[in-house]
């Protein structure tokens, strides 16, 4: 195997990457370490830590082995394993912001973080402002001298718009502040943050890395500059992940890359039929070039993957759970990044800026492994339910 990773191709990465047999008798999947204690050769070993392995909270060969593996998909300094996404994003964010500092939130960002900022940030302090998806530059006007962070996620949760990541990342950097971003939408397959100049890169490994519904993770990867402070962080709130979880979500990353170009030529396919359905009103995303953010998507990313939402024309919430009850392939379910389709109403009552005027009650759907054939007829029939309500 080429040892310079930008000379191998993406599957071949994902195969490979993290990966050792020789460190383990030749078995190609590295063993599953259930570890807390580690034992230390001497007393002088011991009071220096001069060892790999000190404690279980601190890593293990398996915990290692998708660190390494993620490292080299995002181009990281480090990255650590967490038990959720929220954790993915909580950790780093506990890390880097203090009481008296200003914290700057996109708007169309996942509910959970803002409810974090929301609830616990304030508590402890933090200001939090939450500005439009689609400021770019003119984010600088926002930037105060206590602005430590400024967080992103491109494609916004639900609403998908694109954000200018490069435009954020100047302004932010002029101004001494780390930008942090929820790419979980493209995983570092199809969107690299940090080579966007993006300081800290976080993602909700229960998605697409996992890929199958059964296990909460999330990873977070940090440039050179934040690394070890992002470690540090990490050791000190002691939120380690479990050796099966992260045995798990190693397995699912290997065929990662397979699943998703799946996913994304599926979406895409049933995302051009839904423009043309007499029931729905808008069609929400990026990759289309209906999109209002498609130039922006189609300059900065290489792929797209199976999650995106649906306008129904007219209606409100009968007309949505009229929709939602009629499926019998999609489940109703949250979560996304697995084998099977689902669906879920969409509320934007949380949103202070980014509300949208929209023609009707929103769906987000989440293109799973099925058929595309069988997903229209589901689709349609969910479009038939909604019309007679």
């Amino acid at each position: 195997m080429a040892t310079d990773g930008s000379k191998i191709g993406i599957n071949t990465r994902l195969a490979h990457s993290g990966n050792n047999p020789r460190d383990y008798f030749g078995f190609v999947n590295p063993p599953v370490v259930h570890a807390s204690t580690v034992l230390y050769p001497d007393a002088a070993a011991m009071a220096s830590r001069s060892q790999k392995y000190t404690y279980g909270t601190r890593g293990t060969p398996t915990v290692d082995a998708l660190t390494l593996a993620v490292d080299a998909l995002e181009g990281s300094a480090g990255t650590i394993a967490v038990p959720s996404g929220l954790a993915a994003v909580t950790i780093p964010l506990l890390t880097f912001v203090s009481a008296g500092d200003h914290l700057l939130i996109v708007d169309s960002v996942y509910h959970p973080t803002r409810n974090f900022a929301d609830t616990m940030l304030k508590r402890l302090g933090v200001e939090i402002e939450y500005y439009d998806p689609r400021i770019g530059a003119g984010i600088a006007a926002l930037i105060k001298p206590n602005t430590t962070v400024v967080f992103t996620e491109s494609p916004g949760s639900n609403t998908y718009e694109v954000q200018d990541i490069p435009a954020i990342v100047t302004a932010a950097h002029a101004a001494g502040a780390i930008v942090m971003m929820d790419n979980t939408w493209a995983t570092p397959l199809y969107f690299k943050p940090l080579d966007h100049g993006v300081d800290i890169s976080i993602h909700a490994a229960t998605k697409y890395p996992a890929g199958h519904s059964d296990v909460l993770l999330g990873t977070v990867s940090a440039n050179e500059a934040c690394w070890k402070k992002l470690y540090e962080g990490f050791c000190t709130l002691g939120c380690c992940s479990g050796p099966d979880d992260v045995y798990q979500v190693l397995r699912g990353l290997r065929t990662m890359g397979v699943r998703l170009e799946h996913h994304q030529k599926s979406a895409l396919e049933i995302a051009h039929w839904l423009e043309q359905q007499p029931g729905v009103a808008e069609v929400l995303h990026p990759a289309l070039p209906s999109h209002p953010d498609h130039a922006l998507w189609k300059r900065d990313f290489c792929g797209s993957s199976g999650v995106f939402s649906i306008v129904l024309k007219g209606g409100g919430q009968r007309e949505q759970h009229a929709f939602l009850d009629a499926l019998r392939i999609f489940g109703l379910g949250y979560s996304w990044g697995g084998y099977e389709s689902l669906a879920v109403p969409v509320f934007l009552g949380d949103r202070t800026i980014a509300k949208g005027s929209y023609a009707g009650p929103l769906i987000r759907l989440q293109i799973g492994l099925e058929d595309v054939a069988d997903l229209k007829a589901d689709i349609q029939r969910g479009l038939k339910a909604a019309a007679e309500a």
